[in-house]
């Protein structure tokens, strides 16, 4: 690589980094899930759009380049991009697994949510009509 593409090489560093920040994010967020860290995934979430908002900056910024037709045919780019592009596929799983993770999660809450609600009332459980579990409060004796 030569001189007249180390800005554009540079830009392409800052988006690795950017990448590797987001992939550590992901992991982080995937642990506190499992800890049900509501305050931690909140400030994760937060961070985590933060970032991503930079990289959509940087990406920008390397698609405007004037360099990026000319370095298109260099080996080095194309390293590059495909060093990138298996950080991005690393993310992409891992935010699958985050998301698998919690929809479990979700799932088992809902489940509990049931079993104490049936265990409350077994006589008085109903479902709304959005297929809901609940209980009805209302006493015996009441007539219309």
């Amino acid at each position: 690589m030569n001189s007249q593409f180390e800005p554009l090489n540079s830009l392409l560093e800052q988006q690795q980094a950017q990448l590797k920040a987001l992939l550590l994010l992901l992991r982080q967020e995937l642990a506190a899930i499992a800890a049900r860290d509501i305050d931690t995934i909140t400030r994760i979430t937060s961070e985590k759009q933060h970032l991503l908002n930079e990289i959509q900056t940087t990406d920008s910024t390397i698609a405007s380049s004037d360099l990026l037709q000319s370095a298109r045919e260099q080996s080095w780019f194309e390293q590059s991009i495909s060093n990138l592009d298996a950080v991005l596929t690393d993310c992409k799983q891992q935010n699958d697994v985050n998301q698998l993770t919690l929809e479990q999660s979700q799932l088992t809450l809902q489940r509990l949510k049931t079993e104490l609600l049936s265990a409350r009332g077994k006589s008085g459980l109903t479902y709304t009509n959005k297929g809901k579990p609940t209980v009805d409060n209302m006493g015996k004796g009441i007539k219309a």
